[in-house]
């Protein structure tokens, strides 16, 4: 069976779709760092619509990301083409979204796990890098209450050693 170019162009469609409707922070960059994708979940948590961060950097659009920091993670991932990851034990956020859930949830900001993937061109040359961001709020707000709760449990032990 052959695709025709309507089969392509509607195969482009949902896949456009499905990257604009997922839930998890989709943005590509280039070498430069200038921002040439950026998803509806991106658009929403920011604020910040795709024409107006297109072609610009991360660090003039988030002045508070360590440019020095990012580049060191991103690097290898343009040159190595391996994936680099930070998670919100290491840095609670990357981008200082608000938490979306302020009435159910009991921190500020959203917590994110961040995987950075190379993209490979048609030629094989490594000339973008895909960033996604995923929403781990419940789950760090999740393991604190725990880690608190077993703080609290220590203590009592310690006070009350026959308890």
């Amino acid at each position: 069976m052959s695709h025709t170019n309507s089969d392509d162009m509607a195969e482009f469609h949902w896949m456009m779709d499905m990257v604009q409707t997922v839930d998890v922070g989709i943005v590509v960059l280039n070498e430069q760092y200038q921002v040439k994708v950026w998803n509806g979940f991106m658009e929403s948590h920011s604020g910040l619509l795709p024409s107006q961060v297109q072609n610009k950097t991360l660090f003039e659009l988030f002045p508070d990301i360590s440019e020095s920091w990012f580049k060191r993670k991103a690097q290898p991932v343009f040159d190595l083409r391996t994936r680099a990851f930070m998670t919100w034990e290491q840095r609670p956020f990357l981008f200082k979204f608000p938490n979306y859930r302020p009435i159910t949830g009991s921190e500020d900001y959203m917590y994110q796990n961040i995987t950075l993937s190379a993209l490979a061109s048609a030629t094989g040359q490594v000339d973008n890098i895909c960033m996604m961001i995923y929403d781990v709020t419940d789950v760090a707000e999740h393991k604190k209450k725990l880690e608190a709760l077993q703080v609290k449990v220590s203590e009592h032990l310690e006070k009350n050693p026959n308890w």
